[in-house]
């Protein structure tokens, strides 16, 4: 694992050989009644009969065995409850073929980056009740947020050697067959792990949860929980662009050090070191909070309710503390959404799909002016899925947690 901080199968087409028997030899003599032929002749013609039928077929055998490669893959286990462990994954050893199926519009890609967010967690367990996105099924591959290398296509707008991002397998090849919510890449000089992050899912997810739920105005006060993660550090440091004053929490002191030094937080704290949360945000915000970033929940909402100020807004992102809680913690100050007129909304970072392209050009331009800087947490190689995602739910990464398949 190493970190990186900066600015910036269904069967393949048939292949087949045709026999050739051929019935005459130009070098027959002329005959008019049955003669024994001569062994030479005899051996002259198995070889060209040898010739013409064997070597396409040969060809062909050494042409299927070729589009056949390895495709470790990750699939679920067994549904959990309580914290997941690595055991609830397994890595398995596949092959996939290097095509898409005859007439179809699919598209094979080789996943070079995949991502490992929170949601994921909800995923794996078994739930009565549908959430937004459905739950893995015991045995078959995960999937996630991926960058990927079309290999064959057989959509008319996707050819072989187009970056794209989007769901994906957790395996080494995937063929797609809903491109509906996949992207092409528009800017390959940046590093491509970024479309897993600050120019993907996550950096959608806290452009659109500040921007157009929070609705910043310059001068707020702005708190973010989790905030050296994924989201978190983006969503600060559009906070700063705009104009507002910033503080973060998180779980470590190297990660409270990383936000002020690294993404210019005006301060933070490691709320395992804070016996009191609220005494905590009051230090913090002695005039109150106008936005929250909400990454967590639990205690930490609680304590956020009573020092929101008038006309307050709550953008609520994920509530990772309560991933992993077989009875989940209560709210108790919910009155103070009454008391001070605040207004908290959810929101689910597909409803903002529509406006990617806008998004990813104003990115691309903060990371190349260097506005915005965003730290990976990279695990080298499929294997490595299992236990970077455990990982998220222990704090054991720092900044984007992904996986690096394959570095083209």
């Amino acid at each position: 694992m190493h970190l990186r901080c900066g600015p910036l199968f269904p069967a393949p087409h048939a292949l087949s050989a045709r026999g050739c028997t051929p019935t005459t030899h130009p070098l027959d003599p002329p005959h008019t009644k049955p003669t024994r032929p001569n062994a030479w002749f005899i051996v002259s013609r198995l070889l060209q009969i040898t010739s013409s039928s064997a070597r396409p077929r040969k060809e062909a055998m050494a042409a299927a065995a070729a589009a056949e490669v390895s495709n470790n893959r990750v699939i679920l286990k067994r549904h959990v409850t309580g914290f997941p462990t690595e055991d609830d994954m397994e890595l398995v050893p596949a092959t996939a073929r290097l095509a898409v199926p005859p007439g179809s519009a699919a598209v094979l890609v080789k996943n070079l980056y995949l991502s490992c967010d929170p949601y994921m967690r909800s995923r794996m367990s078994r739930h009565d009740e549908p959430s937004y996105v459905p739950d893995f099924v015991q045995g078959e591959v995960l999937t996630t947020l991926g960058v990927s290398k079309v290999v064959e296509s057989g959509h008319q707008d996707y050819k072989p050697g187009d970056l794209v991002w989007g769901m994906t397998g957790c395996e080494e090849y995937t063929l797609i067959t809903n491109l509906q919510t996949h992207f092409k890449i528009n800017h390959p000089e940046l590093p491509l792990s970024y479309y897993t992050g600050v120019l993907g899912m996550p950096g959608l997810t806290a452009y659109a949860g500040f921007f157009d739920v929070a609705k910043p105005k310059k001068g707020d006060y702005v708190f973010v929980s989790a905030a050296s993660g994924a989201v978190g550090q983006l969503v600060g440091q559009l906070a700063k662009i705009s104009g507002c004053y910033v503080v973060g929490s998180a779980g470590s002191d190297e990660k409270v050090n990383l936000l002020k030094t690294k993404f210019g937080f005006d301060d933070a704290f490691n709320y395992k070191k804070e016996q009191d949360l609220n005494a905590t945000l009051k230090r913090c915000f002695p005039e109150g909070i106008d936005i929250y970033f909400e990454n967590v929940g639990g205690a930490m909402l609680d304590a956020v309710l009573l020092n929101m100020r008038l006309h307050g807004r709550v953008s609520v992102c994920g509530m990772i503390s309560q991933y992993n809680l077989e009875q989940l913690e209560g709210v108790h100050n919910l009155f103070s959404i009454v008391a001070k007129r605040i207004r908290m909304e959810g929101f689910i970072v597909m409803d903002h799909y529509g406006s990617y392209r806008k998004f990813e050009e104003e990115m691309a331009g903060y990371l190349k002016e260097g506005k915005i800087t965003y730290v990976e947490d990279v695990a080298e190689g499929i294997e490595s899925f299992p236990s970077a995602l455990i990982g998220l739910f222990y704090g054991r990464n720092i900044g984007k947690q992904l996986v690096a398949v394959a570095r083209e």
